[in-house]
């Protein structure tokens, strides 16, 4: 790898610097610190859109339909959002760097909790296929549905879907347990599960079919990795005989230099490139034209509880502008991640503000060093900051040739390309004082908060969002709710299925043994219509006896959960740490 020397620190970034911090003082008094590091929901990716797909990011957290925007690639979603996928339209999501979740049309979700260690989710209607590439003991993955809660248990891949008042559960690869109302049951690797009614009383198990399995493993692998997915998945056995073939953390070398928890790490091989820059270890940069810079292929929107956040319009746009910071070294732009074992958090963009004016604003990209003060909006948009850093800094990209982007503030929430904006030289940025939180800028927070649903918005029909609106889900645990979202449980229609149901067992009607005395039945019977002729006689007689053993268990024999062991991460990963102790290393 090429060590590259950095863009050097300007000397007078410290005296600036010291004469600030006494205004960060004054404002630290205004705005008192009241909330906590575990106040900050995660925030997860939609990975990419196709079709119709909309989101409700209400901060009342009701479904009106004057409440639902179109749904972007590179959009972040978190606790009390909903997505919803109209006719012939799909949506990938991202909840982690290995967790992941594909939509089929016509299907709700709601997230109902998202930390480091639970991720709750609600489907409503439709069917998706969640994909659970990691599972730290004690942590859950649960998706709740109007008839029970569906916890994944091991690492795998599973179906949910919710058809003609019945919620079928697959297991492609894993283990499940499902918790409803009436009981409680597990669903082994290859088995389907079918609950009927609300209160799942009637609960009927039975095997995958092989053909139907392979077309859902080989669909989804096909949408989740076009670019080099082979299609080898539509024969199950062999998803079955190694299922981690496509996994991303096996196959990116990004996972070497950046948390696996990250959302969207598996993009940047393909966009990019890593290298050892001077002082901050690896980064990588994006094969982009000269004179590129970061904050510029986007558009802002205003997302509840995190305010004025960057949607990239870039394919690898997620994890650089929402973790880490970026250095300018040797004349082009590199993203500089936090150390592989620092526990990840997520910012709605890691950028300073800086005012020009009364009716210009402009960004500019925090750099490795720069404070960066943690934070989340009230429902009055009033800011709650998470640390006591000072909320004025001259940050060290402030005087990289074409950083700071400017705007008018009439054109801060409708531009979709700044690319052409015009840039801030070195004589307008001789007396700015850039500012951490937008919201402090009274002309930006009058533009913001006021046109919070200006873009993009979507109509659903009415039937559908009263559905979506009124449908209780059943979950396992009380979602743990966020001070932003206080009332989640209640305002999505959640109800903790009760601790009784939790230790009894369902009553199951197990067709797979009804299927296997049929098959039993059918082949003795033919047996006795249809005399073996003795050409088959004799090859059968020579066959060797546990051959024929083998072959009948392969048909007959229940498949067995896959030991946990089998989900360990890949050799060549081993060292690295999934993710640091909680309220340990954490970094934004």
């Amino acid at each position: 790898m090429n060590n590259l020397k950095v863009w050097p620190h300007l000397t007078i970034v410290a005296l600036v610097c010291a004469v600030l911090a006494g205004v960060g003082v004054g404002l630290w008094m205004k705005h008192e610190q009241t909330a906590s590091a575990k106040a900050l929901p995660n925030a997860a990716r939609i990975q990419r859109v196709e079709g119709d797909v909309a989101l409700d990011n209400s901060v009342a957290g009701n479904t009106d339909s004057d409440q639902w925007v179109a749904a972007t690639n590179n959009q972040p979603f978190s606790v009390g959002d909903r997505i919803y996928t109209r006719d012939n339209s799909r949506a990938s999501l991202a909840f982690t760097g290995r967790n992941f979740a594909r939509l089929n049309p016509n299907t709700s979700l709601d997230v109902l909790s998202l930390d480091d260690r639970r991720t709750q989710l609600a489907l409503r209607d439709g069917s998706a296929i969640f994909d659970v590439g990691y599972l730290n003991s004690n942590d859950l993955f649960e998706v709740a549905t109007p008839y029970g809660a569906v916890d994944f248990q091991q690492p795998g891949l599973y179906n949910v879907g919710i058809d003609n008042g019945q919620v079928l559960v697959s297991v492609l690869s894993g283990l499940a347990q499902v918790v409803g109302l009436g009981g409680s049951g597990q669903i082994s690797k290859g088995e389907l599960l079918t609950l009927i009614g609300s209160t799942a009383a009637d609960v009927v198990l039975s095997r995958l079919n092989g053909s139907d399995a392979g077309y859902l493993v080989d669909d989804y692998y096909g949408y989740q990795y076009p670019q080099y997915y082979d299609g080898r998945y539509r024969d199950y056995n062999a998803y079955l005989s190694d299922p981690y073939y496509f996994d991303p953390y096996r196959r990116n070398v990004s996972y070497q230099y950046a948390n696996s928890y990250i959302p969207g790490l598996y993009d940047l091989d393909y966009y990019g490139d890593w290298r050892n820059l001077d002082g901050y270890g690896y980064a990588w940069a994006p094969r982009v034209d000269s004179g590129w810079a970061p904050y510029q292929t986007g558009y802002w929107y205003n997302d509840y509880p995190y305010g004025p956040t960057w949607i990239s319009t870039e394919p690898w746009g997620y994890a650089p502008y929402h973790y880490g910071r970026w250095a300018f070294a040797g004349n082009r732009w590199y993203w500089v991640p936090d150390n592989v074992r620092t526990s990840p958090v997520y910012s709605p963009a890691l950028v300073a503000f800086v005012p020009f004016g009364q009716n210009e604003i402009g960004w500019v990209p925090l750099a490795p060093g720069d404070v960066y003060v943690p934070r989340y909006y009230n429902e009055s948009w009033q800011p709650q900051y998470l640390s006591r850093d000072n909320l004025y800094q001259r940050v060290a990209n402030l005087n990289v040739p074409g950083a700071v982007t400017v705007v008018s503030v009439d054109d801060f929430t409708r531009g979709t390309d700044w690319r052409r904006a015009r840039k801030a030289d070195r004589n307008m940025l001789a007396s700015v004082n850039p500012v951490l939180d937008p919201l402090l800028l009274t002309p930006l927070r009058n533009a913001v908060v006021n046109s919070a649903w200006g873009r993009g918005k979507k109509d659903i029909p009415p039937g559908i969002a009263k559905k979506l609106r009124e449908t209780t889900v059943i979950t396992s645990t009380t979602p743990a709710a966020p001070p932003a979202r206080r009332d989640v449980a209640r305002s999505m229609r959640v109800e903790t299925a009760p601790d009784r149901a939790k230790g009894q067992k369902f009553k199951v009607r197990d067709e797979q043994r009804q299927v296997h005395r049929v098959e039993q039945e059918q082949r003795k019977q033919q047996r006795i219509e249809r005399p073996v002729p003795a050409a088959a006689q004799f090859e059968r007689a020579a066959r060797p006896a546990r051959q024929q053993q083998a072959q009948g268990e392969r048909v007959a024999a229940p498949v067995r959960a896959q030991p946990q062991q089998k989900h360990e991460r890949p050799p060549q990963a081993q060292q690295k740490q999934e993710r640091a102790p909680k309220g340990k290393g954490k970094k934004p």
